[in-house]
């Protein structure tokens, strides 16, 4: 029950990030100066609770020379599904963005489950989990897409996309992808936590190679981080790289415990919920939009397909 909260939790927490990290890009004028500096705050706030927990910044060498090579690469994951969309976000439109990778992330945690990948407990796919995942998939959809049309019915939604009809499959593959890499992350990070014997340390690491990516970016594009056009901003402009450091936290936490498809899917619920927070209260900025009826049986659903996958 506490790695559900926790994955509810950290999920309603990332559209926050979201809606943070996007003011932060029209101040700096860039997503991958705005990125690196969420996850520059969010190295140090990690650094931080290490400290205060008196835990030690070192670990075993032999985990360097006996683990895999893969363990490593979570947070160039992380920079890959970041970049993944923004690039989808002009191509595929806001809803599509949101569902091409929720696919991916689900399709993805249930192979890791099912076969046991990046040495993971197996959880073989039943019939059960199987509807239960498809119960999800329905809530997804009817808390996305259904009321993204509602809103075009009524006039209230604009949309416009940079591309083609002819390549929107690419983009959507691409999509799925990203979301399938997402969810190897999550897998990778909760086992590099396990055998750092902490959630702390396997969130520090993935955050010190996320940035090291970027700041790598940065120098070989050249861009500037203008330090200067932050002042004056409010101060939650700088909590998107604290959430972030809490979700990759939380999920490290989780994923041992209740498997990589479990805690993506919860976390996925978590994600939707907060997003209708934000659209309800107008938080961060955003507009306020109305919950309807349909985003609410749609999350019930998904809740109830969550029970199912936990049952079987």
């Amino acid at each position: 029950m506490l790695a559900i909260l926790i994955g509810l939790t950290i999920g309603i927490l990332l559209p926050m990030q979201t809606s943070v990290n996007s003011r932060l890009r029209q101040v700096v004028g860039s997503p991958f100066v705005a990125s690196f500096l969420s996850f520059t705050v969010g190295t140090i706030f990690l650094s931080l609770l290490l400290l205060l927990t008196g835990q030690s910044f070192g670990f075993d060498g032999s985990v360097i020379q006996e683990g895999p090579g893969w363990m490593w690469i979570g947070g160039l994951l992380g920079v890959l599904f970041l970049t993944g969309n923004i690039l989808l976000f002009p191509r595929l439109g806001s809803v599509q963005t949101v569902i091409m990778p929720i696919f991916g992330q689900i399709l993805m945690g249930l192979l890791i489950d099912h076969f046991g990948w990046f040495n993971s407990v197996e959880h073989p796919i039943t019939v059960l989990r199987l509807f239960g995942v498809v119960l999800v998939l329905f809530g997804v959809i009817g808390t996305v897409a259904l009321s993204d049309w509602l809103n075009r019915r009524r006039g209230k939604l604009v949309v416009s996309m940079e591309t083609d009809t002819g390549n929107l499959n690419l983009w959507r593959l691409f999509g799925i992808f990203t979301g399938m890499m997402s969810a190897t992350q999550t897998a990778i990070n909760g086992y590099l936590g396990t055998v750092l014997e902490s959630a702390l340390k396997g969130a520090l690491v993935s955050f010190v190679v996320g940035t090291l990516a970027l700041l790598l970016i940065l120098l070989v594009s050249r861009q500037p981080v203008p330090l200067g056009q932050l002042k004056g901003q409010p101060w939650w402009i700088w909590l998107g790289g604290i959430i972030g450091a809490l979700f990759i936290g939380g999920n490290v936490l989780i994923v041992p415990i209740v498997g990589t498809g479990i805690a993506v899917i919860i976390v996925i619920v978590g994600l939707l919920c907060g997003s209708l927070l934000i659209d309800r209260f107008g938080w961060f900025g955003a507009k306020k939009n109305p919950v309807t009826g349909v985003q609410l049986v749609s999350l019930v659903v998904m809740v109830i397909g969550i029970v199912l996958i936990r049952l079987s």
